[in-house]
């Protein structure tokens, strides 16, 4: 693949491999790349769905798919070419939200009692977006009929588990190697709710939203190079709202170990048609941005050891 550099000039980047069968995928630095403690990771890129799940299922494949980060793959993947290590999962978000606790279920999905150390009543399972989502698109209602918790067990043991002890390898060998890691934690969101923020400083809308748990999951360093980096190119920047960072943050993020994790949200508008389910012009802007700010970390980890 071909990752744009800050300048516009193509930077080759090694390819995402080809693993069908694994949960997930690692790119490692490239050669020659700085070393750092920087790790990129991009959870609900995936697009695949086992069959089992698509014979439990009463939507279509597409309604499903627009809950995915739909392209953020492509832009973690210029991490490995500033030294950073780039993780992303294979599977769909609708098949398990890596994002989540992986017992954050909603009881009225299965069949029978769920053990006690379920997590039934967040404000996410509420919503209907538990580790298994209830519901996709606009609402619509995924299942055609009630799970079993073995199913839910399949799929933290096939998807969710091996990605987190990855995710978590990843972060061990970074605080061994350097004393810290860092944690990037990319994802896109619908523009609809990129429209919902309103601020003094930029009025209605955003670009990207910033979600450090309100300053627990990371040193202020870091949300405020990335904040400064984002806003010198341009981009309206918000921290917190609507999305503070979800289970990646909250659970590795721990400064006081060394372990720094921001959440970064970008506006889907600014590279994808969402009525079209395509991209647009503006994918190559976005691709500049990433290619500028992951420089900039780069260079300017040291700076929050």
């Amino acid at each position: 693949m071909t990752i744009l550099s800050a300048q516009g000039e193509g930077i080759a980047a090694a390819d995402w491999p080809a693993t069908p069968d694994a949960a997930f995928d690692v790119l490692s630095p490239l050669s020659g790349a700085p070393a750092t403690p920087l790790i990129f990771a991009s959870p609900h890129s995936g697009g695949f769905y086992p069959a089992d799940m698509l014979a439990a299922v009463a939507v279509e494949v597409s309604v499903m798919r627009r809950s995915e980060d739909v392209l953020v793959d492509s832009l973690v993947a210029f991490g490995p070419v500033v030294g950073a290590h780039a993780i992303r999962s294979r599977f769909g978000r609708a098949y398990i939200d890596l994002n989540r606790h992986p017992w954050e279920l909603d009881p009225s999905m299965f069949d029978g009692d769920l053990p006690d150390y379920a997590q039934g009543r967040t404000a996410r399972v509420a919503a209907g977006l538990g580790a298994i989502a209830r519901t996709a698109g606009e609402g619509q209602k995924i299942y055609a009929r009630k799970l079993t918790f073995e199913e839910a067990q399949r799929r933290v043991e096939t998807a969710h588990r091996p990605y987190h002890d990855a995710l978590s390898g990843l972060i061990d060998q970074a605080r061994e190697t350097f004393g810290l890691a860092i944690l990037i934690d990319w994802h896109s969101m619908p523009a609809a709710a990129a429209r919902t923020v309103v601020t003094p400083r930029f009025g209605k809308g955003c670009d990207f939203v910033l979600g450090d748990r309100f300053g627990s999951a990371c040193a202020p360093g870091l949300t405020r190079m990335v904040e400064k980096a984002l806003e010198a190119q341009g981009f309206r920047v918000v921290r917190n709202m609507p999305y503070a960072g979800g289970y990646t943050t909250e659970h590795y993020g721990q400064p006081s170990r060394g372990v720094h994790a921001l959440q970064i949200e970008i506006d889907r508008a600014l590279y994808w048609d969402e009525a079209a389910q395509q991209p647009t012009e503006g994918l190559i802007v976005l691709k500049q941005a990433v290619a500028r700010l992951s420089k900039q970390l780069a260079e300017g980890w040291k700076s929050l050891a």
